[in-house]
């Protein structure tokens, strides 16, 4: 009976995780919807060329190496037998959702370096940032190794539930290096200094594309409960759930009301942003606080994103297209403080010495990495090319053909 019992949760534990798994590739469509929204419509089929792209090189190079790195086991040659011994999931089922992680993590660059990044220069950051960079920072958060053989993340109090350091402000790291060594898109700001704003080509794209994100973040938390089969672990998923909505929620009314209050009319963009804003908020901690407290902590990422992407652009002259810098990086700062203010097991020093390694290291290695791609096979299409879009130089085709003179 009680065999019985643990064969039949580690079954449903297992389609569990995996069905979180399938739902965070689905974010895979969101990112694609979201930018291929926020970028001009000659950059549309480059932009999601790079996502369906980057999405197979992170399966992949995670599968061959990476995973390894991050975890131990290898999954390619000997295959993948045991997850831990108190697992109550099939190890296959592991790989699968760490894996998805990846590629959400590499897709934050995407949006970034979009309308003027050369598409084989951005496969070949993806193969050592997916391989090499991610997994790295991995292994010394979720796994509990120790930081050079320094000392041990876990130990100064750092956590993060499902991901606001590990994978969002990192992918936001990669990405800032990259803008820094990019450069801004022709015509984005003038001799005096000031921004010109660069609409996108389809706001309704954008907005099915965050949607698409909302839905998927649920399978990105949940699953990160990593069981479903007791009475605990489903309240726990209920929550977390529950916790992963609010926040969202909180983040659009948050930028709404802000934006309206600054410049008198409701913005779009900074709507889509708030929500995943709010996400990326309490990404780091959607377990313990209430659901009016994770309202709170998206809402303040609502603010907070609102007054980055504005600062980023017109004080800093960092040009990214859909603001990924501000929603992954700064907010997943933010997602990181807040943990403590819910858990009392987790310390402030704790968070900002995770978060400091995280994004050192992450920073670092990508900035030497463009500088490497950049002197060896360049990383940025050519003035004309830029005029004429993406989609021809790169890709030989255009995404709304029909509609272009």
């Amino acid at each position: 009976m009680e065999n019985t019992i643990l064969e039949m949760q580690f079954a449903i534990d297992t389609f569990y995780f995996l069905v979180m798994g399938a739902l965070v590739m689905w974010m895979a469509a969101g990112f694609s919807m979201l930018e291929a929204g926020m970028v001009r419509s000659k950059n549309t089929a480059e932009i999601l060329t790079k996502n369906i792209g980057l999405f197979a090189i992170a399966c992949t190079t995670y599968m061959i190496y990476g995973y390894d790195i991050m975890y131990g086991g290898g999954v390619m040659l000997e295959g993948i037998e045991t997850v831990a011994k108190d697992a109550t999931y099939a190890a296959p089922s592991d790989f699968f959702f760490q894996v998805v992680f990846v590629a959400t993590a590499m897709s934050i660059v995407s949006g970034a370096v979009a309308e003027r990044m050369k598409l084989f220069a951005f496969f070949a950051f993806a193969v050592v940032f997916t391989g090499v960079i991610y997994p790295m920072e991995g292994a010394w958060t979720w796994n509990g190794e120790s930081v050079f053989g320094l000392f041990v993340l876990g130990d100064l109090g750092f956590s993060d539930f499902a991901g606001s350091g590990i994978v969002h402000m990192a992918g936001a790291a990669a990405a800032l290096a990259g803008v820094m060594v990019l450069g801004a898109r022709k015509g984005k700001y003038n001799k005096d200094g000031s921004s010109n704003a660069i609409p996108g080509a389809n706001m309704p794209l954008a907005t099915l594309g965050t949607f698409i994100l909302w839905m998927g973040w649920f399978g990105f938390n949940g699953g990160s409960v990593l069981a479903m089969a007791s009475k605990e672990s489903a309240n726990a998923v209920a929550m977390v759930f529950l916790n992963t909505n609010a926040a969202a929620a909180g983040g659009v009314i948050a930028a709404l009301l802000l934006v309206k209050l600054l410049w008198g009319k409701a913005d779009l963009t900074m709507a889509l942003n708030g929500a995943l804003a709010g996400l990326v908020a309490i990404t780091a901690g959607p377990d313990t606080p209430t659901a009016l407290e994770a309202t709170l902590i998206g809402a303040v990422g609502g603010i907070l994103v609102v007054f980055s992407i504005s600062t980023l652009d017109k004080v800093f002259k960092i040009d990214d297209p859909v603001g990924a810098i501000s929603v992954h990086g700064v907010v997943g700062l933010w997602g990181l403080l807040a943990v403590p203010l819910t858990n009392s097991g987790v310390s402030f020093t704790g968070q900002l010495a995770g978060a400091g390694t995280i994004f050192v290291w992450v920073f670092g290695t990508s900035m030497a990495l463009w500088l490497i791609l950049k002197a060896v096979m360049g990383i940025r299409i050519s003035e004309e090319e830029e005029y004429s879009g993406s989609d021809i130089a790169e890709c030989g085709l255009e995404a709304y053909p029909e509609f272009t003179k």
